[in-house]
C-alpha cells in the first residue's frame, strides 16, 4: 500500500507545481489555494509511505514522479519546448526510478 501512497503523492506534486505556476507568484487566489491543498495532500502521503519505504527510494520515486509528471504537463498544457535534450533527460529520470524501484526489498 506504501507504493501507491508514493504514487498519489508523487502525482499531487505534479498538481501543485501547475497551480503554483499558474497563481502567478501567489497573486490568483484559487490557483495559489489549489497549490497549498495539493501540496500538504502530497506531503502527507509522502509521510505516509515512508512508515514503511527507506528515505532514499520513497524521496527519490517522489520527485521523480513530480519531475517527469511536470515535464509533461509543461509541454503539453502551457506549450514549453520539446526537444531530444529534455526527452532524453526525462528518458534518464524514469529509467532512475525504475532501477530505484526494483532494487528496494519492499
Amino acid at each position: 500500500m506504501a507504493w501507491v501512497y508514493l504514487i498519489a503523492a508523487g502525482l499531487l506534486e505534479v498538481v501543485w507545481a501547475f497551480a503554483m505556476k499558474q497563481s502567478h507568484g501567489f497573486t490568483r487566489l484559487a490557483p495559489t489555494a489549489i497549490m497549498a491543498a495539493t501540496m500538504m495532500g502530497s506531503f502527507s502521503l509522502l509521510a505516509v509511505a515512508m512508515r514503511t519505504l527507506p528515505l532514499g527510494t520513497a524521496y527519490t520515486i517522489w520527485t521523480g514522479i513530480g519531475a517527469v509528471g511536470s515535464f509533461l504537463v509543461g509541454t503539453m498544457l502551457l506549450g514549453e519546448t520539446v526537444n531530444l535534450p529534455r526527452l532524453a533527460a526525462a528518458g534518464l529520470i524514469v529509467s532512475g526510478l525504475v532501477l530505484m524501484k526494483v532494487s528496494t526489498p519492499i
